[in-house]
């Protein structure tokens, strides 16, 4: 029983959306009264295995990052079903979604604007451990703080100074840093990677999938670029206006799209050897740095 029970959990999602709508009403005239809506995410559904990469592809403004945040109800969604490890999200009660926080963390894309400028690395990734209640004391925090650090490739040493004397690549990681604290099982990249050179991104993707097979990491993993999308992800979900237009495998996907979107989204993938491939820079920079 105990062992079915296992398999059980092994084989549930670690985040299951379905339906999910996340419409914005439009307000008009002098007593601001709605006459419309804007459907940024319009009845999608997708799950992300547990320990695995979900890839979410699309232009902006196809509803890539309202649909993760809707998801973890960073904002609240219009209509939808939630579940995170089996339980809905959205029948949380307050202490509950307090607790959801520390399985679920997020990334965004600028390093610089997600830290606090006023506060040191220590107090920008060890805040939330007091919070939470993981540490008690100064000393604690101090010593978590430092092999988090250590994680993410950089010194112990730099935990007193302040975000504005890291470069952005330094910067990411310690946005990584202050998410892997809380040990989620959950972490949503919203275009981790896009602010940072080619030669930066590989970097921070190695990092991230040596983080996600040290600690049994789910990653959903937001991105407009094709190449990256298909390197980390095992599976992935293409966006367009809100809607979902293919899903599957990450090489099924790029290898075989069957809608007109897909295809001609894949088209635009230039190519460094156009008689060998559609390889571009990235795949290349991240061969070198193995």
């Amino acid at each position: 029983m105990e062992q079915q029970k296992a398999n059980n959990d092994l084989n549930t999602p670690i985040l299951e959306v379905k339906g999910l709508k996340k419409y914005f009403p439009i307000y008009s005239g002098l007593f601001r009264r709605q006459v419309g809506e804007i459907k940024s995410v319009d009845g999608i559904d997708f799950s992300i295995p547990k320990g695995k990469v979900l890839g979410m592809l699309g232009e902006s403004g196809s509803g890539k990052s309202t649909a993760a945040r809707a998801a973890i109800r960073l904002i609240e969604p219009t209509d939808g079903s939630i579940y995170f490890n089996g339980e809905s999200v959205l029948g949380m009660t307050k202490s509950e979604l307090k607790a959801l926080r520390k399985e679920v963390q997020i990334v965004f894309q600028d390093p610089y604007a997600s830290l606090n400028p006023r506060k040191t690395i220590r107090e920008n990734i060890g805040e939330a451990l007091i919070y939470h209640n993981i540490v008690q004391t100064k000393e604690e925090q101090v010593e978590h703080v430092a092999n988090i650090l250590i994680q993410i490739g950089l010194s112990p040493d730099c935990m007193e100074a302040y975000p504005h004397e890291f470069s952005g690549g330094q910067q990411q990681r310690i946005c990584i840093g202050r998410a892997i604290s809380l040990k989620p099982k959950l972490i949503i990249c919203d275009e981790a990677v896009s602010a940072l050179d080619v030669s930066l991104q590989a970097q921070i993707l190695n990092l991230l999938i040596d983080l996600k097979e040290t600690l049994e990491l789910s990653y959903l993993f937001i991105s407009h670029d094709l190449s990256i999308i298909r390197y980390i992800s095992d599976e992935v979900i293409i966006l367009y206006k809100g809607k979902v237009v293919e899903q599957g495998e990450t090489e099924t996907v790029f290898n075989v799209p069957k809608d007109l979107y897909t295809q001609t989204l894949l088209s635009s993938i230039p190519a460094l050897y156009p008689k060998k491939g559609s390889l571009d820079l990235l795949h290349n920079s991240i061969y070198l740095l193995k």
